[in-house]
């Protein structure tokens, strides 16, 4: 497991994230992340029965005319133990089909999108958090001896058979938080503002357990999260915006998981009453990048999600990107608000909302915003499997095409802030 560059909002648990790690988005938990995982050394896979000339015992005949087919269990140590059960079954279509569980993580189901079966060998690929697993089947049909590989280095994750005896319960997902009603103007009836831990890596937003939170996160931070801007959008703030970090707890005074609009109305309430904010708008023309169709037209695949389903933006390593039900307006304000080192204005003309994984190698005009918490972004490499840089990358895997352009867009000048009230 990776360090991950998540940007995610969770409905449900909606979470904005960012953590060593960075980003915004939307989604449910992710199961399976790590952050800085050790690799385990002298760690060995469960020996396997050994094989005579002998009938085999009824539970190693079962197992074996069953293939893989049943409930597989075993623990990945990635500097906590993480107990993991898969649960293989038939596909409709033929073949075989998986899920995933976390169990100590949450327990939410992960549907392996791909399974692949070769005599003895099994793949199972987990797109959403880029995840493979690897094993080979033992000779009774009792365990696989794999590993787990998710952007780094394959760690050993043995699995073994499980019996009603021996499996482990897996938690029942906490139910699913109901929408806010969508003619809610909800406030924060209560909200709490400290400094963030010195040293602390990462920054974020999420709304979770009925509450909203920030973590790490200055006043350009907050400001662009609120109105959906770029911080070079920001004219005439004082320095302190940039550098002093809060960390943010409040709890709206309406029921309900709130909307991304009504998250920025109440964030907009929240910075005019505790931080002073004022200002006022205008038009000037800045330097930005525009993405547009590129020509074939767009490869993202649109997305099977409702538009009240929560959407997802997040890395799992910088220049590791997977969008789910977002469209290009939505997109474009992620990438500037997470990755880009000026404001990003979609000129595509797309309406649809797509799913899509994008993949580059991000050069040290990117990210900049997450550096004083901890991002790094990695050094040129001449590797012949290094993914292109972002420009080639969106043409080539979405079908779009991103450049710099100068066009008036909209700033706010900062004419009055103070630093934040006390609670």
């Amino acid at each position: 497991m990776t360090p991950k560059y998540s940007a995610r909002k969770t409905h449900g648990t909606q979470t904005v994230l960012l953590s060593l790690a960075l980003g915004f988005a939307a989604l449910t938990p992710i199961l399976l992340q790590f952050t800085n995982p050790a690799p385990v050394a002298g760690q060995t896979p469960p020996a396997t029965t050994p094989q005579s000339s002998a009938a085999p015992a009824p539970a190693a005949a079962q197992a074996s005319a069953t293939g893989f087919e049943g409930t597989w269990q075993g623990t990945l140590h990635v500097g906590q133990d993480l107990r993991i059960v898969t649960k293989i079954s038939k596909a409709d279509a033929g073949g075989y089909k998986a899920v995933f569980y976390s169990i100590d993580q949450g327990g939410q189901p992960l549907p392996i999108d791909k399974t692949v079966v070769d005599g003895s060998s099994i793949t199972l690929t987990l797109n959403l958090i880029s995840g493979k697993y690897e094993g080979k089947l033992s000779a009774d049909g009792n365990t696989i001896a794999g590993t787990w590989t998710q952007g780094g280095n394959p760690l050993p994750l043995p699995l073994a058979r499980a019996t009603p005896a021996t499996e482990w319960s897996i938690p029942t997902p906490p139910p699913p938080v109901p929408p806010m009603a969508a003619d809610a103007n909800p406030n924060f009836e209560v909200a709490t503002i400290k400094p963030s831990k010195p040293g602390a890596q990462g920054k974020g937003f999420t709304f979770r357990g009925g509450h909203f939170m920030t973590f790490n996160t200055d006043l350009n931070d907050m400001i662009a999260f609120a109105y959906g801007l770029h911080p070079k959008q920001i004219i005439g703030a004082p320095d302190w915006f940039g550098t002093d970090l809060f960390d943010i707890e409040a709890k709206p005074d309406a029921e309900g998981r709130p909307s991304m609009k009504q998250m920025s109305t109440m964030s907009q309430k929240l910075l005019e009453d505790r931080f002073q904010l004022k200002f006022h708008h205008e038009k000037r023309e800045l330097p930005v990048y525009t993405i547009g169709v590129a020509a074939g037209g767009p490869k993202m695949t649109k997305t099977t999600s409702a538009p009240t389903d929560t959407p997802a933006f997040f890395f799992r390593a910088l220049g590791d990107l997977t969008v789910r039900n977002q469209n290009m307006t939505d997109f474009a304000q992620w990438m500037q608000n997470g990755v880009m080192d000026r404001p990003v204005v979609d000129q595509t003309g797309l309406t649809d909302r797509y799913d899509f994984q994008l993949k580059w190698t991000p050069d040290e005009s990117q990210f900049a915003a997450f550096r004083s918490v901890g991002a790094v972004v990695p050094p040129p490499t001449d590797s012949a499997t290094a993914p292109p840089g972002l420009y080639t990358a969106i043409t080539e895997q979405l079908g779009l095409k991103m450049g710099p352009a100068k066009v008036p867009v909209d700033v706010i000048v900062i004419d009055h802030a103070e630093k934040p009230s006390a609670n």
